[in-house]
């Protein structure tokens, strides 16, 4: 009996004892899932709905797991105010302008708190801060959102079943361009023209692509116009020449201008000349008169060399004119042959 008694009692404390492992595990296994075991600080933030997230539920940051939720409490009127646990070692990676959003381990997962963004000017967060929350989509708001998107689809089905049996019985422009063999030739030969103008075009391209292959060949006028500075300077030049004689020609034009007005005046002698008669009738018998008076006085001067007392004196005149004149060819003569005999003797 007692060597049965004792092998019973050390059974019952084995399991006891596997019992209390088993327990401190489990304790030990959902402490560190929980992070019960691990310092941690305490944030929280406010959502209008916290889609119902428990307590015990994760907080992520960037998809890894970093604590868990503390607490969940009214807020205010009518916001609930969400406190989490962070592991203290992730302290440095959480600014104080990060936020906070309710998501989904997966589609049909239980509700998370992730914490992204942050800007590296901002401090690390401390115990006790509060973070600013962003409201996401919940699952009713996609179903209205699905549900329109639907009525939408519907709503282009049926528009698109309308304009296809238009279509089919040939109404509108498209159906009739369907159904229609004048309409249809009409736009081939609208094509074809199409395609003839674009053709024009090509060869239009083409055409300035061998103007400026010419303009580019070296010692034409055109690629020295536009390359060479001197045939530019000189063009240049003959340009402000042409624009002088031109200002020239302008300016003569106005002084010829201003001389035919003067013609036409008659404060001045010329224009008395061309536009007073009487002046030009005085004037023309003042000619005849002279004309008239030298002729009296050349048959003076006859009658005077056939007067008897100054016969004498006219013969003597013409005698010495006579000469003066044989004198002055002798001396030509002696020039000319004082010329000659240096040439005959060179």
């Amino acid at each position: 009996m007692n060597t049965a008694e004792n092998k019973r009692s050390i059974m019952v404390g084995i399991f006891v004892l596997a019992a209390i492992i088993i327990f401190v595990v489990g304790v030990l296994t959902l402490g560190g899932q929980q992070k019960r075991f691990i310092e941690s600080i305490s944030v929280s933030t406010v959502f209008d709905d916290v889609e119902g997230l428990k307590v015990g539920n994760n907080v992520w940051f960037s998809g890894v797991k970093i604590g868990t939720v503390k607490a969940i409490e009214f807020y205010g009127e009518s916001q609930v105010r969400v406190r989490m646990n962070i592991d203290q070692e992730t302290q440095k990676y959480i600014r104080q302008n990060s936020k906070a959003r309710i998501s989904s381990e997966s589609l049909i997962g239980n509700k998370i708190i992730e914490i992204f963004g942050g800007t590296p000017a901002a401090q690390p967060v401390q115990d006790g801060n509060m973070l600013a929350s962003e409201a996401n989509l919940n699952t009713d708001d996609i179903m209205k959102t699905l549900q329109e998107n639907n009525k939408n689809l519907a709503t282009i089905t049926g528009n698109f079943s309308e304009i296809s049996e238009r279509l089919v019985q040939g109404k509108g422009t498209v159906g009739s361009l369907l159904t229609d063999s004048t309409l249809a030739q009409d736009f081939k030969s609208m094509v074809a023209s199409l395609e003839s103008t674009s053709q024009n075009a090509v060869r239009a391209s083409r055409d300035l692509s061998r103007f400026t292959s010419k303009l580019n060949t070296q010692g034409s006028l055109a690629n020295e116009l536009l390359t060479d500075t001197t045939v530019f300077n000189q063009l240049e030049q003959s340009m402000a020449q042409l624009e002088q004689a031109t200002q020239s020609a302008t300016q003569m034009a106005q002084n010829l201008e201003q001389a035919s007005g003067k013609f036409n005046a008659e404060n001045n002698a010329v224009g008395v000349l061309l536009n007073d008669q009487q002046f030009a009738n005085q004037l023309q018998r003042t000619m005849q008169n002279l004309e008239t008076s030298s002729r009296k006085f050349d048959e003076n001067m006859e009658a005077l060399q056939s007067n008897f007392l100054l016969r004498g004196f006219f013969r003597r005149r013409d005698k010495e004119q006579r000469k003066a004149a044989e004198e002055a060819q002798e001396q030509q003569q002696q020039l000319q042959e004082q010329d000659q005999q240096p040439a005959n003797q060179n």
